[in-house]
């Protein structure tokens, strides 16, 4: 199984988490922050990832810390538990509906971190939430994972459906991209390395 644990402590925050990729979609998840904690549950069950995640973070100053380093440490873990990327799928999109919402989400598993983010129209808050933290969580992952990712978002009203379509492309294009499909012999690259 392609699996990798993480414990990762700065004076901000307090992280400890296994990641799986050939997973069934279990997960128990505390982060201190609800709504972050529940699009992460939607994103491992529906990537069918297994994860345990557990984060002590200075909620007192705000959610930034926290959002951002458990970005960190998904990245780090996914990058870890894939090791050296022989015979994966790399490419992956999806479009998710979530009710009135329509988001796309496409992935290459490059070697090279990048990301895009065109999601406009969202409200500041989604309970206690702060949506802007919803691209400092990927841009985290993405440069950890080193891998190509865009978010796009097609339209929507409800910040709550935005924000849940996209990880639920996220965890689907995470799990199809990462794939090991026996037709690939080696590093799917014609340079060799990822």
């Amino acid at each position: 199984m392609r699996r990798h644990s993480i414990k990762r402590a700065t004076s901000e925050t307090s992280i400890a988490l296994d990641f799986a990729i050939d997973g069934t979609g279990k997960s128990s998840i505390d982060s201190g922050v609800g709504f972050l904690d529940h699009m992460l549950v939607l994103m491992t069950k529906h990537g069918l990832f297994d994860l345990e995640l557990s984060c002590e973070g200075d909620l007192h100053v705000d959610q930034h810390h926290t959002v951002e380093d458990i970005g960190i440490a998904l990245g780090q873990a996914f990058n870890e538990a894939l090791g050296n990327k022989a015979g994966i799928t790399r490419y992956a999109t999806k479009t998710i509906p979530m009710d009135e919402s329509l988001s796309t989400v496409s992935l290459d598993i490059s070697g090279r971190p990048y990301f895009v983010y065109n999601v406009d129209g969202l409200k500041d808050k989604v309970g206690s939430f702060d949506t802007e933290l919803v691209e400092e969580f990927f841009q985290a992952f993405a440069s950890n994972a080193k891998l190509t990712l865009h978010i796009n978002l097609a339209y929507g009203t409800n910040t709550h459906h935005i924000i849940e379509s996209i990880f639920k492309g996220f965890g689907r294009v995470l799990d199809q991209a990462s794939q090991e499909n026996p037709r690939i012999k080696g590093i799917p690259s014609t340079k060799g390395t990822l």
